[in-house]
């Protein structure tokens, strides 16, 4: 737990000066908070001896209105700095939690920036934002509430002690006999129900992973008729939540009872030999009110720490969570060449192996040579190695063996940022913010004029249908993006590609899924954004390709044949195939 905490410290290292003027706070409010009982009981020791001398007649005797009057002064100085304290250290460790937390986020966000495709590969989106949202929160609250109790606690107690050995050592002894014991309970819970808590945070990811892919599928759902199953999954990841918090919170609950009854032990200890001690005449009357009432000072603290112990369990699995993150492997950054100038566009492939895991190799001895300006077309049956090319092209992998060269420089040996640059990527899946259609185009140049972002539209044949919407380019998008088509959303991302002005370009063809006069519009939009570019296009229809300048036919990530689509039919191979199968399906 320690270890988990050590992991944080840097986010707090900026505001210890605020967390040092909360303890200083906090100093006072224990303070003031343990001379209570003591306050208290020279009044009633005054009282009480006041009270027996007059009840036995002796001569003088009398109450000392001078002296109860400057303890009832002391007594409300003691409260007024007591509340002053509470006020100051609940200020101070605010204004450092919730510092802390806005720079964990920024931290997280950052460092998502920087991590590789794959390891988005390997996670759900849901349980990621989980991480952004509910295990920040967590943190941010244990912080929030732990920090002020723990350090009030362990100073309450420190000082307590003092007190007790002051006015009688022999009852303190009996006090911090119980301590250990105390600590060792509770030790031994926390030891039981830590695993649980981890385990609880793990599943609460899941269940958000399983949440937003729901809401995103919502509509396959429905076509589908899987509500059912849907809902039956997410009962059985909801019972597992149940059962695994179940656990940890009534192991943790344990704790606050099983301390109690060791606190009541020492109560009665302390009221049995303390009254032995008082009419012994040892002990004043007042000071064993006062003791008794530092018992229960002890005490509370104890249980306070119990009581923070189930929301500092989860912050520690949730602190682990979001570490996991921000010390995972980033992608290497090499800058041993900067671009001196734009590239021309010239790619070689030469020798390329790849593979996903070392047991199953994908491309292998994979070579070719795009000169400047060409247009390549990709194509091959699903899993051939399309995807995973233009994935090793943008970098978003790096080579396994060979290499990769644009205009001759080995591509590993650039910033990913700045050879990213240099592409432009229309996908099939198009993609748009919520936001204005104005500031989805401008975010493939965010130096672009209101002039270049019109002038981009008119050349991608979309200025036209941005104006007849209500707002123009002004026009605010939802999340979704779904009060446009998806094929007025794949002329935006055209759009928004020759904004870029790219070098490269990648097309996942995007006109499979929109009628034919949408897709006539949509690839002479396309047509406009590959003049002079280098070209790679994933082709899923055979009939946009053919004037392609070079079509590479891959299978099981090889390139088992290519040429232009003369030559390719004229060789009556797998393309000839291929493309004969596409329109006698056309024909049916």
């Amino acid at each position: 737990m320690l270890n988990s905490f050590q992991k944080i410290w840097p986010f707090f290292k900026p505001y210890r000066f605020k967390l040092i003027l909360s303890i200083v706070c906090v100093v006072m409010t224990v303070i003031t908070n343990v001379l209570e009982p003591f306050v208290l009981g020279l009044a009633i020791t005054e009282i009480t001896a006041n009270v027996l001398a007059m009840a036995q007649g002796q001569a003088g005797a009398g109450l000392n209105y001078r002296y109860i009057l400057m303890i009832l002064l002391l007594y409300f100085l003691r409260g007024l700095i007591n509340q002053l304290g509470t006020y100051g250290s609940n200020y101070y460790v605010t204004e450092a939690v919730q510092a802390m937390t806005r720079d964990l986020r920024d931290a997280i966000m950052s460092k998502i920036n920087r991590l590789p495709v794959s390891y988005f590969d390997r996670r759900q989106f849901g349980d990621m934002l989980g991480r952004f949202t509910n295990d920040v929160e967590a943190i941010a609250n244990a912080a929030q509430q732990a920090i002020i109790q723990v350090v009030n606690a362990i100073l309450s107690i420190l000082f307590v002690a003092i007190m007790m050995f002051i006015l009688q050592w022999q009852l303190a002894l009996i006090v911090l006999i119980s301590m250990p014991l105390s600590y060792a309970v509770a030790r031994a819970i926390v030891k039981v129900s830590q695993p649980h808590f981890k385990k609880q945070a793990n599943i609460l990811g899941k269940l958000n992973g399983f949440v937003q892919e729901s809401l995103t599928g919502f509509n396959v759902i429905k076509l589908f008729g899987h509500e059912d199953s849907s809902e039956t999954e997410f009962r059985q990841i909801t019972q597992e939540l149940f059962d695994t918090g179940f656990k940890a919170s009534f192991l943790s609950s344990l704790m606050m009872p099983l301390v109690s009854v060791v606190s009541h032990l020492a109560y009665l200890a302390v009221a049995l030999v303390g009254g032995l001690l008082t009419i012994a005449g040892r002990l004043t009357i007042g000071n064993l009110q006062a003791f008794t009432q530092y018992v229960w000072q002890v005490n509370q603290p104890i249980q306070m720490i119990t009581q923070l112990s189930a929301m500092v369990q989860s912050a520690t699995a949730a602190i682990d969570r979001v570490m996991e993150v921000l010390e995972a492997e980033e992608e290497t950054q090499a800058y041993d060449q900067e671009l001196q100038q734009a590239l021309s566009g010239q790619v070689s492939f030469k020798d390329v192996a790849f593979s996903y895991s070392p047991d199953k190799p994908l491309i292998e001895d994979f070579s070719v040579e795009v000169e400047p300006g060409q247009t390549v077309a990709i194509v091959g049956p699903t899993g051939a190695g399309k995807t995973t090319l233009i994935n090793l092209l943008m970098r978003f992998y790096d080579v396994n063996e060979g290499s990769i060269e644009v205009d001759g420089i080995d591509i590993r040996s650039l910033s990913r940022q700045e050879y990213r640059k240099q592409f432009g990527m229309v996908l099939q899946d198009a993609w748009l913010y919520e936001g204005s259609i104005q500031d989805n185009l401008r975010f493939g140049n965010l130096d672009a004029s209101d002039q270049d972002i019109v002038a981009a539209a008119k050349a991608t044949n979309v200025d036209h249908f941005i104006r007849t919407l209500p707002g123009g380019y002004h026009m605010h998008m939802n999340q979704e993006s779904s009060n446009i088509s998806l094929g007025q959303k794949q002329l935006l991302t055209i759009a928004r590609a020759l904004l870029s002005d790219p070098k490269i370009l990648i097309l996942d063809e995007a006109t499979s899924s929109v009628d034919t006069r949408l897709e006539l519009l949509i690839q002479k939009a396309m047509d406009k954004l590959m003049e002079g570019r280098t070209s790679f296009v994933i082709a899923h229809r055979l009939s946009t390709i053919q004037d392609a300048d070079l079509i590479l036919v891959m299978d099981q990530g090889h390139i088992i044949e290519s040429g232009n689509h003369a030559s390719l039919l004229a060789a009556q191979g797998f393309y000839y195939d291929l493309y004969n199968s596409q329109f006698t399906s056309a024909k049916d």
